[in-house]
């Protein structure tokens, strides 16, 4: 029976000449796969931090007035926009802590739990948002009754969970195409 046989030919290393063996030791990790706004990158901290900070605004303003509890989609914003944060915020610290120890993170299960926590979360928060800007424009433009109400911090707290949104649809998208470019 004719096989070849695999041979192996030793290669030198060339010396260099700038602090020896271990000079690569610190170069920064680099894969293609790596794109900006996914998970574990500089990206992906920027949109967690941004989705967090609108999240928490649209929830603080919405909860500071007093009347809020007695509409129901205003009540929704409110809890969708509380998970939205905390989601983004468990999120970011993720990625801190990947970004310091320079681990990528680009397992399939944990990307599958990205995509899906933000397939969940930013359809709940445009559901809410759609929601309280529907319930703002009945209070304002149909009803007329801005002045006793408390329209500005409606329309501000619809406006950031908008732009919650908006943030989260770049994460979900990216997310979503790493797990089906696998």
């Amino acid at each position: 029976m004719n096989v070849s046989h695999a041979s192996v030919h030793p290669v030198e290393v060339v010396p260099t000449t700038e602090g020896g063996a271990d000079q690569n030791v610190n170069a920064p990790r680099v894969r293609m796969k790596d794109i900006q706004g996914m998970p574990g990158t500089a990206g992906g901290l920027s949109l967690r931090v941004s989705q967090f900070v609108f999240a928490a605004a649209a929830l603080s303003v919405m909860a500071s007035t007093s009347d809020f509890p007695s509409v129901t989609a205003f009540c929704y914003l409110v809890a969708a926009a509380g998970l939205q944060a905390l989601w983004s915020f468990s999120l970011a610290i993720t990625d801190v802590y990947a970004l310091l120890v320079r681990r990528s993170l680009q397992n399939y299960r944990i990307v599958s739990l990205f995509t899906i926590g933000d397939g969940v979360t930013s359809t709940l928060t445009f559901a809410a948002a759609c929601a309280s800007a529907g319930i703002t424009v009945l209070i304002d433009n149909d009803l007329g009754n801005c002045s006793q109400n408390h329209c500005v911090q409606f329309e501000t707290a619809t406006g950031m969970a908008f732009i919650c949104w908006f943030t989260t649809v770049p994460s979900f998208l990216l997310n979503f195409w790493s797990l089906a470019s696998r």
